[in-house]
């Protein structure tokens, strides 16, 4: 049994995509469907049901997909155990996070985990809390940072750290209350505000406090949808509207008076951030040191 057929079988049952497996797997398409005939064949069973676009496993497919993640991670955990009997354990991790973690939290983290684990190198992509969701769910990855919890039974949320969202404004003198002082929630509703995108859960924990205050989004006067932190600190300062933003995010900042910052009266935007991960997937031998490995980080640091 091909080793590389399994690994096959393993991306296209994780992503129900024979092309996305092959662009993860760098390989083309024609071979990722010759992988699958080829072990369907050898096993006499078909594994994967193919109905016009949609794919999904077969009853022997499914029955077949447990022991082929255990095959690979054996082999991986061999290769790591030998590796770790050098002193030297290798690899590469791919990390998903939000925006604020991404630039915010993970850093210390990796900071640390690499000082433990040199050898090992990393991919960290920035995707919004809905989209890092996503990618588990979907098997491109197996955890990721986020800053809002979307509930599957697929998923484990572990609290991180507690952050609060404060309103930007730009330093004019059009804002003249010191900086972490009050504004009432109609000084800002009828203000032009910059809005991050769907899906941000920056955005998903402002547009649920705010109906808690019966404050619709049709409400407030929205002029754009941003999803880069930084750009909507530049157009703040720059005097095109006002927003909401990590405190996390603006230390920095207020130091340098780029932009003010205030609280809302009566409403507190206040989010946890979470280490999520894939509760019904063997991880690889990396993957399962780097979640030990959080979440020991997340034990000694922040509980």
């Amino acid at each position: 049994m091909d080793l590389r057929q399994l690994e096959t079988f393993i991306e296209v049952a994780n992503l129900k995509n024979f092309s996305r497996a092959a662009e993860k797997l760098y390989i083309t398409q024609p071979t990722v469907t010759n992988h699958i005939q080829n072990l369907e064949k050898e096993l006499g069973s078909l594994l994967i049901n193919r109905s016009g676009k949609k794919i999904s496993l077969t009853d022997a497919g499914s029955l077949f997909y447990k022991y082929a993640i255990n095959i690979v991670n054996s082999c991986e955990m061999a290769k790591f155990d030998l590796a770790a009997f050098k002193g030297r354990i290798q690899g590469h991790l791919y990390i998903y996070s939000s925006s604020i973690p991404r630039k915010y939290i993970l850093p210390d983290i990796i900071d640390d985990f690499l000082e433990k684990y040199p050898d090992v190198s990393f991919t960290l992509e920035d995707k919004d809390s809905k989209n890092v969701v996503k990618s588990i769910l979907e098997g491109d990855t197996d955890f990721g940072i986020i800053g809002a919890q979307y509930p599957s039974d697929r998923l484990k949320y572990i609290e991180l750290v507690e952050d609060r969202l404060l309103v930007i404004t730009p330093n004019t003198s059009l804002y003249s209350k010191p900086n972490y002082s009050y504004l009432t929630i109609d000084e800002v509703i009828n203000e032009k505000i910059l809005f991050r995108e769907e899906g941000s859960g920056t955005r998903n924990l402002i547009v649920n406090e705010l109906a808690k205050h019966k404050i619709k989004m049709n409400d407030l006067n929205i002029i754009a949808y941003v999803e880069d932190t930084e750009t909507i600190k530049n157009l703040v300062s720059l005097g095109v509207g006002i927003s909401f933003l990590s405190q996390r995010a603006v230390i920095d900042d207020i130091k340098l008076n780029k932009y003010k910052v205030y609280y809302i009266k009566g409403i507190d935007f206040i989010r946890k951030f979470y280490f999520v991960y894939h509760n019904k997937r063997q991880l690889s031998p990396l993957n399962e040191t780097f979640k030990s490995f959080v979440l020991e980080y997340i034990e000694k640091h922040y509980i």
